[in-house]
């Protein structure tokens, strides 16, 4: 069975306390189960923001916009942050942030 198919018949139970300056989402692709890796980090001003590391947003065919993703961030709400990126092409293996 596939990486991609693993994470979408039982997705990892994601975590996340506090209000982290940066967190490192692992993500496997529907294409072959390629690996790839989000970064999503406070700016100077406090807002998170979201690096795709060279590849455009639009790969992952998510249903929703970057900003709105970023704005639920800011927001605090990780539950649906990672829902929303789930939408896409691409299933969220892990996490990690500091």
């Amino acid at each position: 069975m596939s990486k991609y198919r693993e994470l979408l018949i039982n997705p990892p139970k994601l975590k996340l306390e506090g209000k982290p300056r940066e967190i490192k989402i692992n993500l496997i692709s529907c294409m072959c189960d390629n690996s790839y890796r989000w970064t999503i980090k406070q700016n100077s001003e406090g807002d998170y923001r979201i690096n795709t590391h060279g590849f455009a947003y639009s790969n992952w065919s998510i249903s929703h916009r970057k900003d709105d993703i970023e704005w639920t961030a800011d927001d605090g709400n990780w539950d649906k942050v990672f829902k929303m990126i789930n939408t896409g092409t691409s299933k969220i293996e892990s996490i990690k942030y500091r």
